[in-house]
């Protein structure tokens, strides 16, 4: 069975990271970390997971990628480095759009001796990726899985999901960082799958989301809300798929030594996408990306974190 295509409509920064042995509290400065600069952005990260899960080998070209990715850097030297390193992927980057009048995204992440983070991001040309962009893509961006994240505008994102409701695609919505504004304005309507992790799913219900029967119950308000399907991610915990049926299945974490969880989140989200295209259903498809997720965690940084499929299939076989 041939996969269908996978679009991605989402931020795309520089991460700027300090790893040390702890988190600074509020007001400290924790001294003896070391500094690296990576490819980053929820929306490249998933793009460059689901590339990387698509094809057999570092070797495929671009072309022949199932993948595309939407977003937006500045015209400086930070977006023409992200741009770089994104196009050394097996995915299409000719949606990238280019604005002279933004800085690219900035995201400044730090991480402990544990792999637990605290990250700030400055949107930059993401924030500036319009409604009119979305429009004037190509009808064929909205067919297959499209997976959003909201580290763009809200209208952006509900505009991108209403265009591929209206083609069919399977719809698959990451709601980090987590926004009221899905709520309000039903855009849940537009979402088949919707991936939140306990906080964000705590946020959007206003539930406490710490066990197990917690999160089905935060997962079946969502529904309610509008979304066909739901999982929640929880971490160490695994992650609790709800179906469009009703269906609870509770999936296991992979146990590893967690290095940076970083990425952890977008590995997750875009496994799901790609075992979503290949036909498998939600629940195997859930189970596979919980690999690919643990994988991720066992290395540093977001990007160059991402497992690539033969890794997967090596280490779960």
């Amino acid at each position: 069975m041939t996969a269908k295509p996978i679009t991605v409509l989402g931020s795309i920064n520089v991460d700027l990271v300090v790893r040390s042995k702890r988190l600074p509290a509020a007001g400290e400065t924790v001294t003896g970390g070391a500094f690296y600069q990576a490819s980053g952005g929820k929306g490249a990260n998933k793009a460059v997971a689901a590339a990387r899960l698509s094809c057999n080998s570092a070797r495929q070209a671009a072309a022949d990628s199932p993948v595309q990715l939407v977003g937006a850097v500045g015209d400086d030297e930070l977006g023409r480095w992200v741009c770089d390193q994104l196009g050394r992927e097996p995915l299409d980057d000719k949606h990238i759009r280019t604005l002279a009048e933004h800085a690219t995204g900035i995201a400044l992440i730090m991480v402990d001796a544990a792999g637990e983070n605290l990250i700030s991001v400055a949107s930059g040309a993401n924030a500036a990726l319009s409604v009119a962009d979305v429009n004037a893509l190509d009808e064929d961006l909205f067919a297959g899985v499209f997976v959003a994240n909201l580290e763009l505008t809200l209208c952006t994102v509900a505009r991108g999901l209403k265009r591929a409701q209206d083609r069919s695609a399977t719809t698959l919505l990451n709601p980090a960082p987590a926004h009221a504004g899905l709520l309000e304005n039903n855009v849940l309507k537009q979402v088949d799958v919707l991936t939140p992790n306990e906080i964000e799913a705590e946020h959007l219900t206003g539930l406490s989301v710490t066990t197990t029967d917690e999160a089905i119950s935060a997962a079946r308000r969502l529904q309610q809300l509008g979304c066909g399907s739901c999982v929640i991610t929880r971490g160490a915990a695994g992650a609790i798929v709800v179906d469009a049926d009703d269906r609870v299945t509770e999936v296991p974490a992979v146990e590893v030594e967690a290095v940076d969880t970083t990425a952890a989140g977008d590995a997750f989200n875009g496994a799901l996408a790609v075992a979503l295209a290949e036909g498998r259903d939600l629940v195997e498809a859930a189970h596979w990306a919980s690999r690919a997720a643990a994988l991720s965690v066992t290395r540093r940084g977001a990007q160059p974190s991402l497992p690539w499929r033969a890794e997967v299939e090596a280490a779960f076989s």
